[in-house]
């Protein structure tokens, strides 16, 4: 079998299919079938080589309901710099470019899931740019527009995200989330835009629809 630290492309091929995402047709994707084969490839190395759970791998409500919301409101994005934080399989760094976004950075911490994106962006005919940085631990972005899709199911890392998120929207950027109604999600916090019925599996969530709403910082 063959090794995500070996060939990283060669095992996301291996292990997942090209599908379209259901609230988004218009992309296609990497993405696992079942949740628990892939997880358990990855959770094999994980003592070893120390990589995180294959979130990458799986078209999440909150980043469905989000891309859709950017593909039908393109002038949000369009030639403007945009940032996917904490990007995952890349959905709305795709969804950004498509719109017609001048520059977009996928920013994710798991390795392999900057390769899954680079493999997304390819085969969606888009350039996404990606990164690997924690940017939560470092300066606002001067991304103009800031997307996040399901963040903000850890309480530590809600609070990063969110005190971060806050020193870019002091910076004038336009923040959108896309949260299906997460633990740590603090919705007092923002202004909700728009609401999805997403359709999920039920390996992943706790029903075949999850109501996500679309959302926004206020400017500080």
């Amino acid at each position: 079998m063959t090794s995500p630290s070996r060939d990283p492309a060669a095992f996301i091929r291996a292990n997942t299919r090209l599908l379209t995402p259901p609230l988004v047709p218009e992309v296609r994707l990497h993405l696992a079938e079942e949740s628990v084969p892939i997880w358990e490839q990855t959770e094999a190395e994980l003592d070893a080589i120390g990589l995180p759970p294959p979130y990458w791998a799986f078209a999440w409500a909150g980043g469905q309901a989000l891309a859709r919301y950017v593909l039908d409101n393109p002038a949000l994005v369009a030639g403007k710099s945009v940032l996917d934080l904490a990007a995952g399989s890349g959905l709305d760094a795709i969804a950004a470019a498509k719109a017609g976004a001048a520059d977009v950075l996928a920013n994710d911490i798991d390795a392999l899931a900057l390769t899954a994106i680079a493999l997304n962006a390819t085969i969606n005919d888009v350039c996404v740019a990606t990164s690997g940085a924690d940017l939560l631990g470092g300066p606002a972005s001067d991304a103009r527009v800031i997307l996040v899709g399901d963040l903000f199911y850890e309480k530590p890392l809600a609070e990063r995200a969110l005190a971060w998120l806050r020193a870019c929207a002091a910076q004038d950027a336009l923040i959108l989330i896309g949260d299906p109604g997460r633990s740590y999600f603090p919705k007092d916090v923002f202004e909700p835009l728009a609401t999805y019925a997403v359709p999920v599996t039920r390996e992943l969530e706790d029903s075949t629809n999850k109501q996500t709403t679309v959302w926004r910082l206020p400017c500080q």
